[in-house]
């Protein structure tokens, strides 16, 4: 037989196995502007399902529900249906995080949403909200419009809605059970870091601190306790019901706040939970070349509930095999992971620490730059590029300049944060989570806490470079958040916490001494061990010329020293690390 018709034979072959398989089959489309036009065209609706490689509603819900024989009439007919993972499109997952994950979204040939539902359906009742959208297109109660945003000049929040958003914060906590919030129980990073910052500033009766320590420590039942790492979250209103997926973003977020209460009560099980997850994260979503994967699997098989498979021990798991690792390695995972990593550096001293955060940044400086000092997501984006990835990476690099003192990095996240400025600054405050429209009817909008994240990282910057741009910019995010409409959102921790930054300068402690020696890293490692992520750890080589701000005028000596600088004045000369925090206490107690 000729090459040309064995080539034939193979297209009849594959031509009638796709018809064959057409009647209970969907033909999932990627999403793109031209699905409204091609919708228009054929007369149909645009069927969006946005979930989760991890999801395990989402694999439920694949396999139910979308190989039933009446959803897929109802979808083949009169439905363009297209499948999203929303870690791979932060434009999508911020538009629509509200309603995952899955989120099933119908939209018109106009681009405007008709439903909007979250999590799970069930085959019966979508195969009748399908029908029933057919039968009547206008939007449904779930489609509620953007509530409308009144800026003003002001860069901070009034006293009158600060005491609003404490009120909120304070009756949002589950003092029963620990952290905020009372049907799913998880650890709500913002908040736990406002309380953890705010029992350091004052606080009366301990109770910031009691709070913090409470919501830390609940999270404890989160963590695998084989495998380390940390599960998304537990429902039924206590911690006892966990969802087993392993996601990039709990994962770093739960190692810096642990990092964090380590630095601050030093705590044994905090550092025990620190390192679990650090063991996790190198583990089973490390790649080979250093940068980190994005998430695991919560099911073994997708859709079956994975319970008792994570009651077993390493063996016993491993012999069943070991949920699904995405293998993605996208420049906003990376720079949590590296900054976390980081955190957790600065809290212990392990270098191994160091080296591993290092090694992620570099990778994604090498595999993922953007001309201009920003990033793509992956290593090729169907959109974008988007906030998330510089802003992560840019906090990343001022985080590896804070624990090193090497000025490269500093230089690293002052590209990123020009990039930022430049190519996500919104029309009105704030900075919108992508350059690019997700299509023609929806404009790219801010997301609150990427603005939470980016006043907070700009801010800091200011402080680091004394660059007026950085702090103007940092208010431009702040404008967004202190709108009412924001800030009145549930959690209002990161609001509170971004406010309380930006409103006041960070310890700044900075050692003189020549970075080869032994007595000024020990200063400089004690410096960095000092509680609180909001602070400026400088460390000034003379050889290398004045700091990038050079605000304080130090003293060159024969003998390293360290100096902590608060409000208008810089204390005496700290030739001993083993004195810096003393010292700082002392100087908090005036």
């Amino acid at each position: 037989m000729s090459v040309a018709l064995k080539f034939k034979t193979l297209l009849l072959i594959s031509a009638s196995f796709l018809s064959a398989a057409e009647p209970n089959t969907i033909l999932w489309q990627d999403w793109s502007g031209k699905l409204f036009e091609q919708a228009a065209r054929e007369n149909k609706f645009v069927l969006l399902d946005l979930d989760a490689v991890w999801c395990h509603w989402c694999h439920v819900m694949a396999e139910t529900t979308y190989k039933d024989p009446e959803v897929v009439r109802l979808i083949q007919s009169r439905f363009i249906a297209v499948r999203v993972d929303q870690d791979a499109r932060p434009d999508l997952s911020s538009r629509y995080e509200d309603y995952g994950w899955p989120a099933t979204i119908v939209l018109g040939a106009n681009g405007k949403e008709i439903v909007m539902r979250s999590g799970y359906i069930e085959p019966r009742p979508f195969a009748a909200l399908l029908a029933a959208i057919v039968a009547d297109p206008s939007p449904g109660p779930s489609v509620r419009p953007a509530p409308k945003v009144e800026f003003s000049a002001e860069a901070r929040l009034s006293p009158e809605l600060r005491a609003r958003l404490q009120k909120e914060y304070v009756a949002q906590y589950d003092f029963q059970h620990g952290g905020w919030g009372f049907m799913q129980k998880f650890l709500e990073w913002n908040s736990a870091e406002y309380a953890i910052a705010s029992s350091r500033a004052g606080d009366p009766n301990e109770r910031m601190a009691r709070m913090a320590r409470m919501a830390l420590t609940s999270q404890l039942h989160l963590i695998d306790p084989v495998w380390g790492g940390a599960y998304q979250y537990s429902t039924g209103g206590d911690w006892n019901e966990p969802h087993f997926e392993k996601i990039m973003t709990v994962q770093t977020e739960d190692l810096r706040l642990y990092a964090l209460g380590y630095a601050q009560w030093r705590d044994p099980a905090y550092l025990k939970a620190a390192t679990g997850i650090h063991r996790y994260l190198t583990t089973f979503l490390r790649s080979p070349e250093g940068a980190f994967y994005t998430s695991q699997d919560a099911d073994l098989v997708d859709g079956e509930h994975s319970g008792e498979y994570f009651k077993l021990d390493d063996a016993a798991r491993r012999r069943q095999g070991i949920p699904r690792v995405d293998k993605h390695r996208y420049a906003r995972e990376n720079g949590w992971a590296a900054g976390a990593i980081a955190m957790l550096y600065a809290a212990t001293g392990e270098r191994q620490y160091l080296d591993e955060a290092i090694a992620s940044a570099r990778w994604v400086r090498q595999n993922r730059s953007l001309p201009g000092g920003g990033f793509r997501h992956d290593a090729e984006d169907s959109a974008g590029p988007y906030l998330g990835d510089t802003l992560a990476m840019g906090r990343a690099f001022l985080e590896l300049y804070q624990v090193t003192g090497d000025r490269a990095w500093l230089h690293d996240a002052g590209q990123a944060a020009a990039y930022l400025v430049a190519n996500f600054r919104g029309r009105e405050p704030g900075f919108v989570t992508s350059k690019a429209p997700t299509d023609a009817a929806y404009a790219p909008a801010p997301e609150r806490d990427e603005n939470i994240m980016a006043a907070r990282f700009l801010n800091l910057l200011a402080g680091y470079t004394g660059k007026s741009a950085y702090r103007e910019a940092a208010d431009y995010a702040m404008r967004y958040l202190v709108a009412p409409q924001v800030a009145q959102e549930r959690p209002t921790g990161g609001v509170l916490l971004a406010n309380l930054e930006v409103s006041s300068a960070p310890l700044h402690v900075t050692v003189v001494g020549a970075k080869n020696n032994a007595a000024a890293r020990a200063l400089f490692m004690a410096a960095n061990a000092l509680p609180g992520d909001y602070k400026r750890v400088e460390w000034w080589d003379p050889r290398e010329g004045p700091l990038p701000n050079a605000d304080v005028q130090y003293p060159q000596r024969p003998d390293p020293a360290a100096f902590i600088c608060t409000g208008n004045s810089c204390s005496s000369p700290i030739s001993k690390a083993e004195e810096i925090r003393p010292r700082v206490e002392r100087l908090k107690a005036r």
